[in-house]
């Protein structure tokens, strides 16, 4: 089983919303933070939102006040919640976490397969 598994994409009119949904194997240890990432055809990778153990949050300027990340520890997932989707939203959508190791005192980080996010204008 993978460690992070993304679902929730898909092909959207602009203006309109979907949510994206990541579920965290709870074999990866020590969770510092979780993220969602994207990267558009031609171009990196970027962070769109991260949120910490604490709670707390940041956002790619390009998503504030239309995008949400939001975390549920029971149910071991981490989503987002896309509003006001652009054709510019157009990406693969990578969930991503930062794993915190005791044992030697370094970070480790893991990845989702991705999901395709579409938005037509």
């Amino acid at each position: 089983q993978a460690d992070l598994v993304e679902s929730g994409g898909g092909l959207v009119q602009a203006g309109g919303s979907l949510r994206l949904s990541c579920a965290v194997s709870r074999s990866i240890p020590s969770i510092k933070s979780m993220a969602w990432y994207r990267q558009a055809a031609g171009k990196q990778r970027e962070l769109v939102a991260r949120i910490t153990n604490a709670g707390t949050t940041n956002y790619a300027d390009s998503v504030k006040g239309r995008f949400t990340i939001s975390r549920d520890n029971g149910k071991n997932t981490v989503d987002l919640q896309m509003n006001s989707l652009k054709p510019e939203d157009t990406a693969v959508y990578y969930c991503h976490a930062v794993s915190f190791s005791s044992y030697d005192l370094s970070d480790y980080n893991y990845w989702g397969q991705g999901t395709q996010v579409t938005v037509s204008s």
